[in-house]
């Protein structure tokens, strides 16, 4: 056992555990992913709440499992719906991987969610934490699930100080919870300590006096609960100046523009934009130039009708908006439309483009 977790052998674990599970069969919130233990629905709801709040997940996720409410039906889907019902959740290579691995699945496992760790490991976008999710709560087998709220719980329960920013600290918590885990209730255990760490032992003010766990924590006997966990910080994200252009024709269509088919937010729609550098961050001739170069748009551009700011994990968008007259008609294609004011709904935008046609096109 390493020196991280040296205060494992001190916690009594079957009192442990029943404090911990008798907490979460009394407090646990009533989510809709919890109705059943349908393992599709634990996998699409584990892949939503990631760097989500619950909050904001509950009407997609209902939304999305009354479109697509099999697993055969999410692998059956077109992608552009798919990523239609996924639109302001963000981070949309997860839906993507989420359809690709439920495809899988259908071909490979007769569309049965597997239940070993060696083959849910295999399918795309699910990482240790989804497998134990799944495993855990839809199968009742004792595997880690170890998220930050995990981490931050277990970081104070053990008094670890180990950096939980860095990946290879995910091992010291995945084997103080292998450990710990009830075997007769590996489902609730591990729930429980995700609900632990969102209700209770929050980042900064942790309820210390009305946890369940008070009396088998560490840090809170050591006076250190607010110190823990260390985490360092993350880079800066990088800053990207852009100008979006809501151009339109004589008809009053709507030029729309579909990503590419890998990157950031690929196949997603969007007003053609460019990147523009300083000093002619708002040179028209450039922004026009450039349009025509990477586009193969001709525009006359309007004015500058305000801007929108968005912030990803590693670079932050500063998008300029622009009005812009179309002077030759586009040739269609399928990374290039004419939307109107009532079809574009039907494409699937990021959450700074919905901005724009909230701000600046719909109600113009």
């Amino acid at each position: 056992m390493t020196d991280s977790l040296k205060n494992l052998k001190l916690i009594e674990k079957a009192a442990f555990q029943d404090d911990l599970i008798e907490w979460f069969a009394k407090e646990q919130r009533i989510l809709p992913w919890r109705k059943d233990q349908d393992p599709y629905k634990v996998w699409v709801s584990e892949i939503m709440l990631q760097q989500t709040r619950v909050d904001t997940v509950i009407p997609y996720f209902n939304r999305f499992i009354e479109q697509f409410p099999t697993l055969e039906d999410l692998a059956d889907a077109d992608e552009e719906k798919v990523l239609k019902a996924w639109e302001g959740l963000g981070y949309y290579s997860r839906v993507r991987n989420l359809q690709s691995a439920v495809k899988e699945v259908k071909e490979k496992y007769g569309g049965t969610v597997p239940n070993t760790k060696d083959e849910i490991s295999t399918l795309k976008g699910v990482g240790p934490y989804t497998a134990g999710a799944i495993l855990s709560i839809a199968y009742g087998i004792p595997e880690p699930a170890v998220d930050g709220n995990v981490m931050r719980v277990i970081s104070r329960i053990l008094s670890i100080w180990d950096d939980i920013a860095k990946p290879s600290t995910r091992k010291i918590f995945e084997k103080a919870i292998e450990e710990l885990i009830s075997h007769d209730n590996p489902s609730y255990f591990n729930q429980a300590l995700m609900e632990l760490g969102a209700l209770i032992c929050t980042p900064t003010t942790p309820s210390c006096l009305l946890c369940p766990m008070r009396d088998h924590c560490h840090a809170f006997h050591e006076g250190v609960e607010k110190e823990l966990p260390i985490k360092t910080k993350a880079k800066k994200q990088r800053l990207i100046r852009l100008a979006a252009v809501v151009i339109k024709d004589s008809d009053g269509n709507t030029v729309i523009h579909k990503r590419p088919s890998s990157g950031l937010l690929a196949n997603m729609w969007e007003f053609p934009n460019v990147e523009i550098s300083l000093p002619f961050l708002r040179e028209k001739s450039q922004i026009q130039g450039l349009l025509l170069e990477q586009l193969g748009i001709e525009v006359k551009l309007g004015k500058n009708v305000g801007q929108i700011e968005h912030v990803f994990s590693h670079l932050k968008w500063d998008i300029q908006v622009f009005e812009g007259e179309l002077l030759t008609p586009i040739r269609e294609a399928d990374d290039l439309k004419y939307a109107t004011l009532e079809s574009i709904d039907a494409y699937p935008f990021p959450v700074s483009h919905q901005k724009i046609i909230k701000q600046y096109y719909k109600y113009s």
